[in-house]
């Protein structure tokens, strides 16, 4: 270890002595402090060695000199490494290599990473101790110190031989002894020759070890390091054991022996020495007076030893019966723990095959509504086609019971198909500017015609507090008002139904507002109060076959007012009514231009366009290009999405309706293709939209609107007439 003391003794040196003489305060004061600690290093006075070490620390981080807080804190590790307190050096080392990493590369960080190489080769750690060589030799090698280079080289020998691994050491070692004697490399030299020789001794190859350790014992007695010649001594001990030659290993034995002693008392005198010369000079001041306080406090030390014995023997002993008992109790706690082990096993199961269960239920949900719109699309479009045609009086009944009929199947499957949306976390919570107090009145007006089948009055109030504006989720407050309200006017006959809208509280960004709808219809018997709002629930079967509905309405409210962050809360009488209410906060909102989405629309654009119709189903084919034609428009009937792409490339269309599920290429893909050679034809997009469908995902593609099947003829018609006359 002392050779790279020495080492590092030098560095310091030249370092300092290349600094220019400065401010002592600046500079000198911890040039001075490091000059001191490597003087007593020499004189073996450790303790004022690392005293003087700390007081450089301490004064390069009060003058906030990086460089020198890096040295200071590299002088200290390099004493903590001599005294082998290994943990501690390492700990100062990587404080030093911390600042060294701030400043441009240098040899003091480059030795830093080497000695926290052989700290960890100390301790037995060999990939880190490489690591850090590694590092090291990378610094060495751009600031051109081949020397250093050297002393690395023999480092990841060792650390190669240490893991067993001789063919990558042995060529290291090979190259490090073929040095001449004559270059200052003997201290290397030797270390190179004692590894090979314990090599050899390993391989059971005697006369090639001693050959080996004789030549670095050779070299070690130029450079004295006690510790590397305590190592050789043993290994040509036990080279000599193994040749049978017994008289030399006992004598090579006794030199170690003599020299490890040697070194032991030297190592303990390191923070020995200068706590002896203090007591010397501490003898001449003490009178006798002293020395009787001095030995009255030995006796009364010694009291306190023999207490703190009798102490420390009934701690063991309690100690002794509570790890008994700790013992017992760790046995049944394991027993426990395999129990609850076991237990959480079966819970793990139990939870994997109710989401497999709920997934299966999701997705066949899913699929039976998205297959259900086919051939409802077929039941709409036929009706509606029949209804346009003038037909007799005594089939207008029919006619208006079957569009009944499948408005009510197509409400149903939409309300499917929410309810797995919810589930799924497939819906998305929109936050924009709306007016609250529109909304509630369009809604009334488009509910007056219920009202009026049932005899009930209608009304609102709302707090004038509330503002106009409020940032929210206008769609899904309305699917709550719409479901509660359509419920109460359903249930309601000759009565009333009545919204409130109370401001709880207010204030210049956020508002609370309390909801209620109110009824005087049939009520709710109590026990059906706690289930109401489940799916597929209602009342009773009686009222189901009375009044109609899927159930799901209720649900889809209580879902999405938990999404909006509220909690519904019903009361109900059975022959009194209803009331739903919840609260919700919002954003205070601004007014914001808003564009005129009225029912109203000029068809007359349609007469004589020219459209591409792709669709598989040969019923659908049927319906939507007689719709198309009943408007004068022109249609190309295509089937599937690879002709379509050729008709678009060789033709001109003023408008592509693109069935999305297609056989071979789907209409996505299709309509992603012609965008690469045609940005400007109008692509709307035909889909029975399923659970992993969204408007924004096929817009995404290159279409340019969704129109959803089954068709409504109104938003069909509006749809097409908006996208011919927008830019």
């Amino acid at each position: 270890m002392r050779p790279f003391l020495v080492f590092f003794i030098f560095c310091t040196t030249l370092v300092f002595a290349q600094k220019p003489k400065k401010n002592a305060k600046e500079t000198d004061s911890v040039a001075y402090y490091i000059e001191l600690s490597n003087f007593n290093i020499k004189t073996n006075n450790y303790k004022f060695s690392l005293g003087f070490a700390q007081k450089a620390i301490d004064y390069a981080e009060k003058t906030k000199n990086v460089q020198n807080q890096a040295f200071a804190n590299y002088t200290l590790g390099a004493i903590y490494f001599e005294l082998k307190k290994y943990d501690d050096a390492i700990e100062t080392y990587y404080k030093s290599v911390s600042l060294y990493n701030t400043l441009k590369p240098s040899s003091q960080q480059a030795f830093c990473y080497y000695q926290l190489g052989l700290c960890f080769m100390e301790k037995g750690d060999y990939s880190l101790a490489e690591n850090y060589f590694n590092k090291a030799k990378t610094i060495y090698t751009a600031i051109k110190i081949p020397d250093a280079i050297e002393l690395l080289n023999l480092q990841k020998g060792i650390v190669y031989k240490a893991k067993g691994q001789y063919k990558s050491a042995i060529p290291i070692f090979d190259q490090l002894i073929a040095k001449p004697d004559a270059q200052d490399v003997f201290k290397t030299k030797a270390e190179a020759l004692y590894q090979l020789g314990n090599i050899e001794m390993q391989n059971n190859r005697g006369n090639l070890a001693l050959n080996y350790l004789n030549r670095a014992y050779i070299l070690n007695k130029r450079d004295k390091n006690m510790e590397q010649q305590s190592k050789i001594l043993l290994s040509l001990s036990q080279v000599y054991e193994k040749l049978l030659n017994i008289e030399k290993a006992h004598s090579f034995l006794k030199q170690h022996m003599q020299l490890k002693d040697s070194i032991a008392h030297l190592n303990m005198q390191k923070l020995g020495s200068e706590d002896y010369v203090q007591f010397k000079e501490g003898e001449r001041l003490k009178t006798i007076e002293q020395m009787d306080k001095e030995n009255k406090e030995q006796q009364k030390a010694n009291k306190v030893a023999k207490l703190i014995s009798i102490l420390a023997i009934a701690l063991i002993s309690i100690l002794s019966l509570l790890s008994l008992s700790l013992y017992k109790n760790n046995i049944i706690r394991n027993q426990s723990n395999l129990l609850l082990k076991e237990k959480n096993n079966e819970l793990l199961l139990a939870k994997e095959k109710a989401e497999k269960a709920s997934k299966a239920r999701s997705e066949f949900l899913s699929t039976v509504s998205h297959e259900l719109r086919t051939p409802l699309n077929a039941i709409n479009g036929i009706t509606h086609l029949l209804l346009e045609e003038n037909p007799k009086e005594s089939q207008m009944n029919y006619l208006t019971s079957l569009k009944f009929s499948g408005n009510y199947l197509l409400t149903f499957i939409n309300e499917i198909l929410e309810i797995n949306r919810i589930e799924s976390s497939a819906i998305e919570v929109e936050n924009i500017s709306f007016n609250l107090k529109l909304l509630i009145g369009n809604i009334q007006n488009s509910l007056k015609e219920l009202a009026a089948i049932n005899n009930n009055a209608f009304t609102i109030e709302i707090d004038p507090t509330i503002p106009d504006y409020l940032l929210g989720d206008p769609t899904k407050l309305s699917q709550i008002f719409l479901n509660l309200i359509n419920n109460a006017l359903k249930f309601t006959k000759n009565g009333e139904v009545k919204v409130i809208l109370q401001c709880n509280e207010i204030n210049e960004e956020f508002t609370s507002i309390h909801f209620k709808v109110l009824d005087t219809g049939i009520g709710i018997p109590e026990e059906k109060i706690e289930t109401i709002f489940d799916s597929f629930a209602q009342g009773s079967i009686e009222i189901n076959r009375k009044y109609g509905g899927t159930g799901l309405g209720l649900t889809i409210v209580k879902k999405l007012i938990d999404i909006l962050g509220g909690k519904i809360e019903l009361e109900s009488k059975v022959g009194k009514g209803s009331s739903f209410s919840f609260d919700l906060s919002f954003k205070i909102g601004e007014e914001k231009t808003t564009v005129d989405k009225s029912l109203d629309f000029d068809d007359s654009i349609l007469k004589d366009k020219k459209v591409l119709l792709i669709e598989d189903n040969k019923i659908n084919q049927m319906i939507t290009k007689k719709m198309v034609e009943n408007k004068g428009m022109l249609c190309e009937v295509i089937d599937n999405g690879e002709d379509a792409i050729e008709a678009v490339k060789n033709n001109t269309y003023d408008l592509v309706l693109m069935d999305v599920h297609l056989p071979g290429i789907n209409g996505t893909i299709a309509t992603q293709t012609i965008r690469t050679f045609d940005k400007k034809t109008k692509i709307i997009a035909l889909t029975a939209i399923s659970l992993n469908e969204n408007r924004e995902m096929l817009l995404s593609y290159g279409m340019n609107d969704v129109i959803t099947k089954p068709f409504d003829p109104v938003d069909f018609y509006r749809t097409i007439t908006q996208n011919l006359i927008r830019k």
